[in-house]
């Protein structure tokens, strides 16, 4: 930890970690789902964004039919526990009519907390890293992207996992722009 990771509030020292993103849609107006969750995420404090990956469209995984995802991948800093920030990302997908029906099926809006500084964990609802961004190219590619030296622990650097994976089915979308929080 650096000096700049930590900050000394009321005598006490808090820890700042780095946290990676993920977001998909591909139901409705895909880009607005992603812009009003990006907006809420940071609309609150205790989150400040450092990187926002282009947009990219994407086949869906997991094999269930539907149509193709909008994905994001954000970079940010935050003071919050993994546990504040898993209940505001899950508030952020109920408000938008987020439905669990399908597992790997169609969705509003997808948000998944990919890292959390260095942390582990393997509480089922809240597994740290997780479990699977590693195997995905649609978080590996955008997260490489923008954070090319970033690392997923206990899997290497992103930039590798990304080329491994490789971006078949992974497509910038140049013409597609979202707004940074104000």
């Amino acid at each position: 930890m650096t000096a700049a990771d930590r900050t000394l509030t009321g005598g006490h020292m808090l820890v700042q970690n780095k946290v990676v993103l993920s977001l998909g849609s591909n139901l409705g107006d895909r880009m607005e789902n992603l812009q009003e969750a990006i907006d809420a995420l940071f609309d609150a404090p205790g989150l400040t964004l450092v990187s926002l990956s282009p947009v990219y469209e994407t086949a869906p995984w997991g094999g269930v039919e539907q149509d193709d995802f909008l994905n994001v991948v954000i970079v940010a800093v935050t003071r919050l526990t993994p546990e504040t920030l898993l209940d505001r990302v899950l508030s952020i997908e109920e408000s938008m009519r987020r439905e669990r029906i399908v597992r790997w099926g169609p969705r509003t809006l997808d948000i998944d907390i990919v890292q959390f500084g260095e942390i582990t964990s393997d509480d089922p609802d809240l597994t740290l890293p997780h479990p699977r961004a590693h195997e995905r190219a649609f978080v590996m590619v955008p997260w490489a992207a923008i954070d090319p030296d970033g690392v997923l622990p206990g899997h290497g650097r992103v930039t590798d996992l990304a080329a491994t994976l490789g971006t078949e089915g992974v497509n910038l979308r140049g013409d597609l722009t979202l707004q940074r929080p104000a």
